[in-house]
């Protein structure tokens, strides 16, 4: 991979060893992936945040690499936001020995420059500015980076959490992968047979299709106005995003029609039984202690959806909404998260419901969610059972 003579300078250690060790992290990828160059991005978001997923060892990193970056007056170059964390610091968690963890890993990204207050996000692209269609970006968290290819028009790849600290730091990642104009042409159209009518329609499908095994998967669906940017259509694009990630390598989809089904060297077909037997893999229970809804975490809209459906009943469960800070204060202007906790649902910003020590075996069974991602992390992490359903269900069943 060439590099220029500022980049190699960077990589000699010049500009402090957290920089060189950036650099070093882009050269390996960007020659593992035959890249032969660096581009600049505009915007990267990191995940490698909840003390639970990168424990001591990821810790023990990043405090070396901010004490670095503080010595050498080196702080990220481009807009940097993060992932969420593992509990929400206003309502607080029991265990201190995990939040005074948590905490450092928080001080040690904001030595760095990255951006906290508002951060602890898993949809950014509900929260921050989004750059102009075309722009390179690196996003860690996976639903993000398919989202960002898929309906914003923006490009990365799936970048992984050093990936992404390597380009916050230096402003730049590996011309590689999705980058590439010839990977984001699909080669296996889905042919969906089965209709998608809601969120959970949406994620069985994405679950589906990500293990196919390819970079870039096309959908056919009986309407495309099922999956894009407004209302109902996002909350499912951002399902299908989510689950897409969770069962594969896939970075980025589109939606074609019928005059497109030729265009694609492979077709498979997509019909009600396999979306049965998805969901049939994920979920083995029919009731559950917990209501959880947020992963990727509810938006504004989802919000005033799931306060609109309550309409003044309670929950006869515990039920735990995770939402991102900046959503949360807007919904909470608007008084929709007043409605929600009214109907007794408990509210969590910063986090998020996927690898968080907030819903532990010890204290819980089994969870009733409407997110395919949530269902996967909740089984096999917090070994907890799961019962599927959409939002909709899960209100009419559980609300008196």
């Amino acid at each position: 991979m060439q590099l220029s003579r500022e980049e190699e300078d960077a990589l000699d250690g010049k500009h402090g060893e957290a920089m060189a060790t950036a650099y070093r992290i882009l050269l390996a990828i960007g020659n593992a992936m035959d890249a032969d160059r660096l581009v600049p991005v505009r915007w990267a978001h990191i995940s490698g945040v909840n003390y639970n997923t990168i424990g001591d060892a990821g810790l023990a990193f990043l405090e070396e690499m901010s004490r670095d970056a503080e010595a050498n007056n080196t702080r990220v170059r481009v807009m940097s936001t993060l992932n969420p964390m593992g509990y929400d610091p206003v309502k607080g968690y029991h265990d201190e020995r995990f939040v005074e963890r948590q905490e450092r890993i928080r001080r040690a990204y904001e030595r760095m420059g990255v951006v906290v207050v508002g951060s602890y996000t898993c949809i950014p692209y509900e929260v921050f500015p989004i750059p102009a269609r075309g722009e390179h970006v690196c996003f860690a968290e996976s639903n993000a980076a398919i989202y960002a290819n898929s309906i914003l028009g923006l490009v990365t790849n799936k970048e992984s959490a050093l990936s992404a600290l390597a380009s916050a730091l230096t402003g730049k990642a590996p011309y590689s992968g999705l980058r590439i104009e010839e990977a984001r042409r699909p080669s296996t159209m889905v042919d969906v047979k089965h209709e998608v009518k809601d969120e959970l329609d949406a994620a069985l499908l994405g679950y589906f299709a990500g293990r196919i095994g390819e970079q870039c998967i096309s959908f056919r669906l009986r309407s495309s106005s099922y999956l894009g940017r407004d209302g109902t259509a996002r909350i499912n694009a951002k399902a299908l995003c989510s689950a897409l990630g969770t069962s594969g390598s896939a970075g980025m989809f589109m939606v074609y029609d019928a005059l497109h089904l030729d265009q694609a060297r492979n077709r498979v077909e997509y019909t009600e039984m396999d979306a049965r037997m998805v969901r049939e893999e994920l979920s083995d229970e029919e009731g559950g202690d917990v209501i959880v809804f947020g992963s990727p975490q509810l938006g504004l809209y989802e919000l005033s959806m799931l306060a609109e459906m309550i309409g003044g009943r309670r929950f006869r469960k515990r039920c735990m909404v995770f939402c991102a800070r900046r959503v949360y204060e807007e919904a909470r202007r608007i008084g929709y998260i007043d409605a929600i906790e009214h109907a007794g649902g408990e509210v969590y910003s910063d986090c998020c419901s996927c690898l968080t020590p907030l819903i532990s075996r010890n204290d819980v069974d089994s969870v009733i969610t409407n997110s395919v991602k949530a269902a996967y992390y909740l089984r096999n992490w917090n070994r907890v059972g799961v019962c599927l359903k959409s939002m909709r269900e899960i209100v009419r069943d559980e609300c008196i």
